[in-house]
């Protein structure tokens, strides 16, 4: 993931209204390749904190697409949708993985490397085969509807990984708001 991607990204979002479901979710792919960034530049306590917040930036960023933005899709291109709710299942599965490894061995950085290769490329599926689709089917006024809804899904959802319920928006409706109490308490005692 690169610094001119992110770039991109930002430059594409800014030519989007504001609550734009799409500008939203393209700013938030930005900031996710600029944590990447931050964790393989840093060490000690600095990448275990840069991490810690691109943990729970996917959390809630992948929980909020999977009960917002895949339903939608689902209704317009099914097969897209469930390629996508795989990918998040086993991204979910690995920053599980991760999250329990020591930020500052060799280990974790081979496996970052591997992830942050897996996420920029589930990022571009969804830029190039699901944004395209959504946008084309909606209203301007639904894409900004979408957008709100999606931002108010984030402050309920999950923190941390959570395999259980990944790749299912019926299990993140379900579960989610409650393992998110307990993630953003787990979180303040921290």
């Amino acid at each position: 993931m690169t610094t001119s991607e992110a770039e991109a990204e930002r430059a594409r979002a800014a030519q989007l209204p504001d609550d734009d479901v799409v500008g939203v979710l393209l700013l938030q792919h930005a900031r996710i390749r600029d944590l990447f960034a931050d964790v393989r530049s840093t060490t000690g306590e600095h990448k275990r904190q840069a991490f810690d917040e691109l943990r729970a930036l996917l959390a809630v960023h992948e929980t909020a697409e999977e009960m917002v933005l895949r339903p939608v899709t689902a209704k317009i291109d099914r097969a897209v949708a469930e390629a996508r709710n795989r990918e998040e299942d086993e991204a979910t599965r690995v920053l599980k993985t991760l999250e329990k490894m020591d930020v500052n061995s060799g280990e974790f950085d081979r496996k970052l490397a591997e992830f942050e290769q897996a996420v920029a490329g589930h990022a571009e599926h969804e830029e190039s085969e699901e944004f395209p689709r959504v946008r084309a089917a909606r209203t301007e006024d639904q894409l900004e509807h979408m957008g709100r809804r999606l931002r108010t899904a984030e402050k309920i959802a999950p923190t941390h990984p959570h395999p259980s319920t990944a790749g299912s928006p019926a299990a993140q409706w379900t579960v989610g708001p409650v393992a998110s109490i307990i993630d953003r308490a787990r979180d303040a005692v921290r």
